[in-house]
């Protein structure tokens, strides 16, 4: 199982120095990939293009880029431009994202996400391999030919929780990124439909990127009250909500790596065995734990 982290989303004018700093970190110290989500601060896209010119031989992935507010077209040309500007290491990550996000802030129509994303791939994907797009659906429309620099093939993860979702990115793309998700419901529910999904289509297994918080501590109670504190919105987003439950869990702090290094230790070891093939941890805590955490994820290194 490879083994990642993800990239804080930096704010101010040093933005761009801290981001390139951490990034750098993560390479020195022999992650595999670095992610970045794209919520409501930096373009991920642009900002792992800037940074990760400047930073060799890590992987940089998105997780993830809300597909509703970009056209496929527009998507692909940025994508393809990131690509080239980092040396072909781009993982693109998309989804989605939630009815709150697409309706009530972009003011765009959320009804039928899972058609939107087959339809919205039937033009992404051709785009990425340098063919042309003649596409008529019903929620995207397209007629183009990009010229942009292409690396090479882009992977491509979708944000997949739901049966529909995870088959369509298991017969489709290269796999799936996952948040919120803990490894019963990886082992029940995600690889099994994943799996069936890859072998109908005559497909490879796919890649299956978990992201999760994680703490490595002494004061187990404490790392969790936090993570509620930082994380809890994320339980109340009816997808994420529908992975908890599965997993018996009350909030995202119930589905945390939390502990000292033998607990959390094993709580990765359940992951790889649940089927993932990427571990992303996604560090919450600064000060000693927030060192002892990364000194932790860098023993999994070797």
């Amino acid at each position: 199982m490879r083994i990642g982290v993800t990239l804080a989303d930096p704010s101010g004018p040093d933005a761009f120095a801290r981001l390139h700093d951490d990034l750098r970190r993560a390479a020195d110290d022999g992650f595999a990939s670095a992610w970045m989500s794209n919520i409501f601060g930096m373009d991920a896209l642009t900002a792992l293009a800037v940074a990760g010119s400047r930073v060799p031989r890590i992987e940089l992935g998105s997780a993830v880029v809300p597909t509703y507010p970009r056209h496929p077209a527009a998507l692909a040309q940025q994508a393809l431009t990131v690509a080239a500007a980092v040396g072909g290491r781009l993982t693109l990550g998309i989804g989605p994202s939630h009815k709150v996000v697409i309706e009530d802030m972009f003011g765009l129509d959320f009804a039928r996400p899972v058609r939107h994303v087959r339809e919205y791939l039937r033009v992404l994907l051709p785009l990425l391999d340098k063919r042309s797009v003649a596409f008529e659906g019903e929620t995207v429309r397209a007629n183009i030919h990009l010229t942009a620099p292409a690396p090479g093939r882009i992977p491509v993860l979708l944000a997949a929780l739901g049966p529909q979702m995870l088959r369509l990115a298991a017969q489709e793309v290269e796999g799936t990124v996952l948040w919120m998700t803990g490894p019963a419901t990886i082992r029940d529910h995600v690889m099994p439909t994943l799996t069936e999904a890859a072998a109908a289509a005559g497909r490879p297994s796919p890649r299956v990127v978990c992201v999760l918080p994680v703490c490595v501590t002494d004061d187990p109670g404490r790392a969790r009250e936090r993570a509620t504190r930082l994380l809890g919105f994320y339980g109340d987003l009816p997808s994420y909500r529908a992975m908890l439950d599965r997993e018996g869990a009350a909030g995202p702090a119930d589905v945390a790596l939390v502990g000292d290094e033998d607990t959390v230790g094993g709580q990765v070891r359940g992951l790889a065995a649940a089927g993932v093939t990427d571990f992303v941890a996604a560090e919450y805590t600064r000060g000693p734990d927030g060192d002892r955490t990364r000194a932790f994820l860098r023993s999994l290194l070797s």
